[in-house]
């Protein structure tokens, strides 16, 4: 098979369609889109598996906004045999090169969970099988190996480069929700640092002692991700906060707009949850970066209904805009999390 295999969330088919499809425009790379809709994944045929690997090696993992996770395609085992599946799958592998790890997974939809006990029920045997085959290897320079159960008897087969694919399962971290946390938006706070910063920017950029502050951040989940790294946190709101944030002795809470409050001193972050305008949101990030109130924010975009893919693109190109006018050197990201809904999550810092 010619082609990449990207998981999406479901609902935002068109959207991943759309992106993949600019990529390899952008780089020369002619192919078409096979999406239905709530399907939760993609399948852009390229003309030749030349152009699939180019498509996988040159386009960075990190620029896809709505593709949580991909692979490049080998093959579709049909017809699998309920009683011995690993054969066939086995038999589909062949001529492969040899993987460092194996990923069973399924689509994110209800009948893909059906499928996720199948998964794990294949997945020992299988690995035993691949490795008796001399199909895995020690290098971490080997491809990861993908096998997407469509059905019970049915799976995409593919390979993805490591370096340039999402480390985890189907592009979903798997994130326990704390009990002490006011709200289960602390999940997106958590994923988008896992997702934007490596573990060495985590510790550089989140130490005890930095200050932050938290636009809409009522009642707290955001707060209690910074809390809990100890930065001291201004959280701006006028609903209420969780008692046990107030008590931490880490954070100040302001009953102000949004909007309208600017620290009367620089802050390390501003993050921002408010329910608004995407290009109104837009703006403020880009604001508090370019007249020097925060080093680093993280912000979501509520998306309209319709055309979400040219707001996100208009948004982020208003923030670039602002960013580059400094004349300073900045990165800007963005993706859809696994935790988001009807949102993008953007990261953007001035200066690294």
């Amino acid at each position: 098979m010619n082609g990449l295999f990207l998981h999406c969330r479901p609902g935002f088919e068109s959207e991943c369609a759309a992106e993949i499809q600019a990529g390899a425009a952008e780089l020369g790379i002619s192919g078409y889109c096979k999406a239905k809709p709530a399907a939760a994944y993609v399948v852009f045929v390229t003309g030749s598996n030349d152009e699939a690997i180019q498509l996988h090696q040159a386009l960075p993992f990190a620029q896809l906004i709505f593709t949580r996770q991909w692979f490049r395609l080998l093959a579709l085992a049909k017809d699998l045999r309920i009683d011995d599946r690993i054969s066939g799958l086995l038999e589909a592998c062949d001529g492969i090169a040899v993987a460092n790890e194996v990923f069973l997974e399924t689509t994110d939809t209800n009948e893909g969970k059906e499928l996720q006990a199948l998964c794990r029920s294949l997945a020992r045997p299988l690995q035993s099988a691949l490795a008796g085959a001399k199909l895995l290897s020690d290098d971490a320079h080997a491809p990861r190996l993908h096998v997407c159960f469509m059905a019970t008897t049915a799976a995409y087969i593919g390979v993805a480069d490591r370096s340039n694919s999402s480390p985890f399962l189907m592009g979903i971290p798997r994130l326990r929700f704390p009990s002490s946390a006011p709200s289960r938006s602390t999940l997106k706070l958590e994923e988008a640092f896992l997702t934007f910063l490596d573990a060495d920017e985590r510790d550089r950029t989140l130490r005890p002692g930095m200050h932050a502050v938290d636009l809409g951040a009522a009642p707290g989940g955001w707060s209690w991700q910074l809390v809990r790294r100890g930065l001291h946190v201004i959280a701006v709101d006028n609903g209420a906060m969780a008692p046990a944030l107030l008590d931490s002795g880490l954070l100040v809470h302001h009953r102000e707009d949004g909007f309208r409050y600017r620290p009367e001193e620089p802050v390390d972050w501003m993050v921002c949850d408010i329910v608004e305008q995407p290009a109104r949101i837009a703006e403020l990030a880009a604001r508090w970066l370019s007249e020097g109130d925060c080093r680093y924010t993280i912000f979501n975009l509520k998306l309209p209904m319709k055309k979400r893919y040219p707001e996100v693109m208009q948004c982020l190109a208003v923030v670039s805009e602002r960013l580059e006018a400094t004349g300073q050197p900045y990165r800007l990201a963005c993706k859809q999390l696994y935790h988001d809904r009807e949102e993008v999550t953007v990261f953007a810092a001035l200066g690294d």
